[in-house]
């Protein structure tokens, strides 16, 4: 996509709306008013609210080394006589 040298004019219809182009249709932005009359409008992915705790730095971490210990330990069948005595044993 190219990048415009002069910004482009366009007029809020009387509902609060401006056009951004139909090559933006179905994407979701970001709208960030940084002072009055000035706003940044940013294409991206955004993470829900109920799922931005999983990219704390705490959280990355532990999951890190959760994918390291699979990795190292892989899955393997368990015996369940073995598993039941053993949670029967003192």
């Amino acid at each position: 996509m190219a990048v415009q040298e002069f910004p482009q004019l366009k007029r809020v219809s009387i509902s609060g709306q401006i056009s951004l182009g139909k090559e933006f249709a179905g994407q979701v932005v970001s709208v960030e008013q940084c002072e009055p009359g000035t706003w940044v409008v940013k294409v991206g992915q955004f993470i829900p609210d109920s799922e931005r705790w999983l990219w704390a730095a705490d959280v990355q971490a532990q999951l890190a080394q959760a994918e390291a210990y699979v990795a190292e330990h892989p899955a393997s069948e368990t015996n369940l006589d073995v598993l039941e005595q053993s949670a029967i044993a003192p």
